[in-house]
């Protein structure tokens, strides 16, 4: 098709409430995009948030090896590693691969062509994501909703 490449978003929507069934889903996802050879920005809500998946990052899965660093505030300094850990106002690293973990969608998210929003199972997690879910589709992006038992 003749379609101009567009920015692709998919939900991911985890039966689990527990807090940190996010943050181990976001680090499945950030290292196979890695694999695959894209370079991925996770954002957080709190520098607390991206200490957490800083750490879990390493730990997640026996075995596995993603680099990555957190981004520092303030500091212009371009990343070395593919995958980038950031919060707040800090401006993003360039890159293709954007997961989402924010209560409100980056103000950057159309820099990226992969938007992964990952939500879990408790209710007030659901309802901010059906809002941002809205705000996509309002914007012209058809979301794609995947299930994961």
């Amino acid at each position: 098709s003749l379609q101009q490449e567009t920015t692709r978003v998919d939900f991911y929507v985890l039966e689990t409430g527990e807090p940190s069934a996010r943050l181990r889903y976001a680090c499945k996802l950030a290292e196979k995009a890695y694999k695959l050879g894209h370079a991925i920005h996770l954002r957080t809500n709190s520098g607390a948030e991206a200490t957490a998946l800083d750490n879990l990052l390493w730990t997640f899965r026996d075995g596995s090896f993603v680099p990555h660093e957190l981004c520092a505030s303030g500091k212009n300094s371009q990343p070395v590693s593919p995958v980038t850990i950031g919060h707040g106002d800090q401006p993003p690293p360039p890159g293709d691969v954007l997961i989402a973990l924010t209560d409100t969608i980056p103000a950057f998210f159309d820099q990226y062509q992969r938007i992964a929003e990952i939500l879990d199972g408790s209710p007030a997690c659901r309802q901010l994501g059906r809002e941002r879910y809205r705000i996509y589709k309002d914007s012209g992006y058809e979301p794609i909703t995947h299930k994961i038992g």
